[in-house]
């Protein structure tokens, strides 16, 4: 048993071990090093929870990397996400995207709960929210980057800004790419960060319109390749089953790599906000193309693009505060 825990932890720290992208942030008052006298074992914590949690579920990594996104979209990255109703919150984990489907919470907990005993009121759970997405995707086998810190935690949630502002699996291509203009991405952004997809899983009730009614005339989706729609038809009917998961990449759903970009190629991309990548726009086109063809260029791009989603107006300062735990505000 020893020696195989040592195996694990060895294999756990090569994990983190490729070539380290390193990025600026755009906000000069987030960098890497912002923990580094305040709270010196911080990332060590975090990293060493979500390994522990990524090890017991591999899906895990992919349900913290999705909750990175969620709460960046919704109010900048503050998260605003983590809160529960109370105090006149609304918790945004009951809007449209997050319902039934927003996983993680104890994780965060739990990192939360460590880092307080190591260094009270110290590291946010904004901070917390970025480095756990990406040692989840170094987990899985994607890119390593330099995580941009001292994010401070919203007082406020928006259930309005959640149901709104995050891309839905059913959004026209120029809607999802409007929704991330707003956060001030670009076209690039959303290819790469698309291709979070690689890892994960999703609900039938966020594709079935694609296998019956994708255009309101009772037919299937035209740009859904037809072999894999009867497959998917098997688990997913027309009712019922609405909670039934199904792999975004059924060829390495547990391994961050390019091959969900040739998948949207051969017309097997599981939601629309994926297919329509490659069907809407010939530079989105291009880019996936680009992606399948390079898995280096993919990991490239997304950890930038990682870096540039997290620098989505970051509370720092005196604004927000640091929360003492990770589901409520701290009493006043």
């Amino acid at each position: 048993m020893a020696r195989s825990m040592s195996f694990f932890i060895f294999i756990t720290l090569l994990a983190f071990a490729p070539i380290c992208f390193s990025f600026k942030s755009n906000n000069d008052n987030l960098y890497p090093q912002y923990y580094y006298k305040s709270c010196p074992q911080a990332l060590e914590i975090v990293k060493s929870v979500v390994a522990k949690a990524v090890a017991k579920e591999a899906r895990m990594a992919a349900s913290l990397l999705r909750l990175h996104f969620h709460d960046c979209f919704v109010k900048g990255c503050d998260a605003s996400l983590l809160l529960d109703s109370s105090n006149g919150i609304v918790t945004e984990k009951g809007s449209n995207p997050n319902k039934n489907s927003a996983r993680g919470f104890e994780v965060l907990d739990e990192i939360k709960s460590a880092l307080e005993k190591e260094c009270p009121q110290t590291v946010s759970c904004a901070d917390i929210l970025a480095l756990a997405a990406r040692d989840s995707t170094v987990l899985a086998g994607g890119p390593n980057w330099e995580v941009p810190l001292g994010r401070r935690d919203s007082r406020s949630a928006s259930l309005s800004g959640s149901n709104n502002n995050i891309p839905a699996p059913n959004n026209t291509f120029d809607s999802i790419l409007s929704k991330f203009k707003r956060q001030g991405l670009d076209l690039v952004d959303l290819v790469a960060l698309s291709g979070s997809h690689t890892i994960g899983n999703s609900r039938c009730t966020s594709f079935r319109q694609r296998l019956y009614n994708q255009s309101g005339n009772n037919k299937p989706d035209s740009t859904l390749d037809q072999s894999y729609a009867a497959q998917l038809r098997n688990r997913c009917p027309k009712s019922g089953g609405d909670q039934n998961l199904f792999f975004l990449d059924f060829v390495s759903p547990t391994k961050f790599d390019n091959s969900y970009f040739k998948l949207l190629l051969a017309s097997k991309g599981l939601l629309n906000s994926d297919q329509v990548l490659t069907t809407k726009s010939e530079e989105s086109l291009a880019l996936v193309k680009q992606y399948a063809e390079n898995n280096a260029l993919f990991f490239d791009h997304f950890a930038k693009s990682m870096v540039k989603m997290g620098n989505i107006s970051p509370l720092t300062g005196s604004s927000g505060e640091i929360r003492k735990t990770c589901r409520k505000i701290n009493s006043s």
